[in-house]
């Protein structure tokens, strides 16, 4: 089995640590393949409520590993350890909430898989590069969607364009990450925030508002709160609806279902 990317569960979190460290976690197909298996593995476990996404040593992943690169402009192809068989976006498939704890270097594909994450968290002073156009390439695996999202289309252009680093700092000003923490408290602090949704927050609700939220970019307003109405009378119908407002008023944390008794 490879070790590429290691696997953990600490009170309900799910912990994936992308692990080539010699490497700053750069991306290969072994890599890959580790990867989307192990968050399907967390998304089936109904001891998992988060999952968290982290790197081993002093990157998060730098991007494609370099040699699987060079092997594909030497062979004028597109086949090689680097190039993708699932795609980013499955990742906004994983029905439960996807944290990347960015400990590091963050360019390239890996950048472009910390965008599909649900939230991004970051130790101060990580680095963030889209990479792409200096590599004589475009905006791959979906961030031309995923980047103006976040930042907005002049923000996303010019880190596209320019292909410049970006620390934890700014990223947090244009909305590229969600908190920056000191390099030394980053995955505690992501495993806190991850204990406290295990703790309060339905799996459920965080499944359909998981797809909500990917789904309606999509859509027109209209649609959105029409489709919205429509969820939230099937949840005033469910157990947990019942569990949540019982907790409240008696003051307690709540005990909801596991995600695959949800219907």
């Amino acid at each position: 089995m490879s070790d590429t990317v290691l696997y953990e569960v600490r009170d309900r979190v799910a912990i994936l640590t992308l692990n080539r460290p010699d490497r700053l976690n750069a991306w290969t197909g072994e890599l890959e393949e580790r990867y989307f298996e192990l968050l399907d593995q967390a998304a089936a476990d109904d001891d998992v409520v988060v999952i968290v996404v982290t790197g081993a040593g002093r990157g998060w992943c730098a991007g494609a590993d370099m040699d699987a690169l060079q092997g594909i402009g030497a062979g004028g192809g597109t086949n090689g350890g680097a190039v993708m068989r699932r795609q980013m976006l499955e990742t906004t498939r994983i029905p439960k909430p996807v944290i990347a704890a960015i400990n590091g270097a963050c360019a390239g594909i890996g950048m472009a898989q910390a965008l599909f994450c649900d939230l991004r968290f970051a130790a101060a002073g990580a680095k963030f590069t889209t990479a792409f156009a200096r590599r004589g390439l475009i905006a791959e695996h979906g961030m031309s969607w995923s980047l103006p999202r976040l930042v907005g289309p002049a923000a996303a252009m010019d880190l596209l364009f320019s292909g410049r680093v970006v620390l934890a700092e700014e990223a947090a000003e244009i909305g590229l990450v969600n908190r920056v923490f000191p390099p030394d408290e980053l995955l505690d602090g992501t495993l806190a925030y991850a204990r406290e949704l295990v703790e309060h927050s339905s799996p459920t609700s965080m499944r359909i508002m998981k797809q909500q939220v990917w789904g309606h970019l999509d859509q027109q307003l209209p649609a959105a709160a029409d489709a919205s109405d429509e969820l939230m009378r099937a949840s005033l119908r469910r157990a947990d609806f019942t569990e949540g407002v019982a907790s409240f008023v008696e003051r307690r944390s709540p005990s909801f279902s596991p995600l695959s008794d949800a219907g």
